[in-house]
């Protein structure tokens, strides 16, 4: 039996990628060659019309990564798809006219001829997402999965994964019962009636199990070891519930975890030289690229602040706050004023979806995360860094800390203008969205790495872009 757990990237995630580069390539030259034909493109010589296909198949790839249209676990219609694909056009469209054939204008077909592509290139990805979907290809990547326990913690997996987009990768066989599992987790339809001190080999050759899931309440002689290392050497994997979650959901589950699991864990391990040195420098030359492109942004919200109210009631236009940063020591960031002066005159309190202490102005900028270009400014200080957990401010994070076990560890890291859980989770401002945003955050400690980073900084453009997430 072949175990199919290699690695994340799946065959069926490698044909999409592919096909859908493939069919760019082919929008792009076919669009050239159309433009030709019809009198509408500039004829390039063979190195230049090789160099605009490459630049408009990466801007498309990129501007699609951008939108959230290689997210795993997309939740979208065909309509919001089809809507992300015009929007990665148009990006693209800009991109190339507004800077790339500026730079290097001997590489430009003509903005009709760009046009022609990026329309072809929608209609091709667009039918080929749909055939995608409607024969289900992600079924090439899916593992039959058997999770030993019904308890407690096998209940986890049964409510965070009951959505079809959260199995795409996995389905799942069944629930077997192991002695010590609390009752009533689990519905008795989802259980399966195993001898697994003798059976569990038996079962899992017949019904092809590529993986079997440890999720038992009490582990304590209840597993039969000599069994599951005849799986392991027969080629199905055996791995914990923690890792399992990890893998599937892109978090850690922080109420299920053990202390030997922190330390003997892979990840979790920052190079300095990343983490000082290499990290700063990048933080700040982003930061400078971006107050050079935003600077016009940053002048009109500020002309909008003060003409709302500031003019009248004399209310600052920028907001300081003190906030917790990098091993929990306190600095004060700062913010476009986006709520009243008054908004705090009964003590420190959650902002919420539908705030009525923000402001008219306040209402957008915080919408699209205009109100944290300020920020810039604490990355510029090696206060904050682009990508890392969001800080919270002193009076919560006391209380949170007693609350939310492990929360101290987000303060390993430098807090950031964007995050893993500003992607994965919706906007939220309690305890237990606190709670649901350190798994993600702790996801991000662990797996920290130069090229997710990239991939978070180039994901915010769909936060911005869409409103979604804090």
């Amino acid at each position: 039996m072949l175990n199919k757990r290699n690695n994340r990237f799946k065959v069926s995630d490698t044909i999409l990628l592919f096909g859908e580069l493939s069919l760019i390539l082919l929008a792009c030259h076919l669009g050239y060659l159309a433009g030709i034909q019809l009198g509408l493109a500039l004829t390039l010589n063979a190195e230049w019309q090789l160099g605009y296909v490459f630049v408009f198949t990466c801007g498309s790839m990129l501007s699609s990564l951008s939108l959230g249209l290689y997210d795993q676990k997309l939740r979208e219609t065909n309509t919001g798809i089809i809507k992300r694909l015009v929007l990665t056009q148009l990006f693209n469209f800009a991109l190339l006219e507004l800077l790339v054939f500026n730079l290097s204008p001997q590489m430009s077909p003509g903005w009709l001829t760009l046009l022609l592509s990026s329309l072809l290139a929608v209609v091709l990805v667009a039918a080929f997402r749909a055939l995608f979907q409607y024969h289900d290809i992600s079924q090439l990547s899916r593992r039959r999965v058997l999770i030993l326990g019904s308890g407690e913690r096998a209940a986890i997996i049964e409510k965070r994964m009951r959505r079809t987009v959260d199995r795409r990768y996995f389905e799942l066989v069944g629930f077997v019962h192991i002695p010590g599992d609390k009752p009533g987790y689990i519905p008795d339809e989802k259980l399966i009636t195993l001898d697994f001190q003798n059976d569990l080999f038996t079962f899992a050759e017949e019904n092809n199990i590529d993986q079997l899931v440890i999720a038992c309440d009490e582990r304590r002689n209840m597993l039969p070891v000599d069994l599951l290392f005849k799986c392991k050497t027969r080629g199905i994997d055996v791995t914990d519930i923690l890792d399992f979650i990890e893998s599937e959901t892109g978090q850690i589950a922080v109420n299920l975890i053990y202390p030997s699991w922190v330390i003997y864990s892979n990840g979790l391990s920052i190079s300095q030289r990343f983490r000082t040195s290499l990290d700063y420098r990048l933080n700040v030359i982003l930061a400078l690229i971006t107050l050079l492109l935003a600077w016009p942004i940053m002048l009109i919200t500020a002309l909008c602040i003060y003409l709302e109210d500031g003019r009248k009631t004399g209310a600052p236009i920028l907001y300081r706050q003190i906030r917790v940063g990098f091993d929990g020591k306190p600095f004060q960031i700062i913010k476009f004023r986006s709520m009243r002066q008054d908004a705090e005159k009964n003590g420190a309190q959650w902002a919420t979806t539908n705030d009525s202490r923000v402001t008219k102005v306040g209402h957008f900028i915080r919408k699209y995360r205009i109100d944290e270009l300020p920020q810039l400014f604490n990355v510029l200080k090696g206060e904050m860094g682009f990508v890392g957990p969001r800080p919270e401010r002193p009076e919560f994070v006391s209380q949170l800390t007693k609350d939310i076990p492990y929360y101290a560890q987000r303060h390993n890291v430098r807090p950031g203008l964007t995050g893993w859980a500003q992607l994965k989770y919706p906007y939220g401002a309690s305890a237990e969205d606190a709670m649901e945003k350190l798994k993600f955050d702790l996801y991000y400690i662990k797996h920290r790495s130069l090229l997710l980073d990239l991939t978070i900084l180039i994901r915010t453009v769909e936060i911005v872009i869409f409103g979604k997430g804090r």
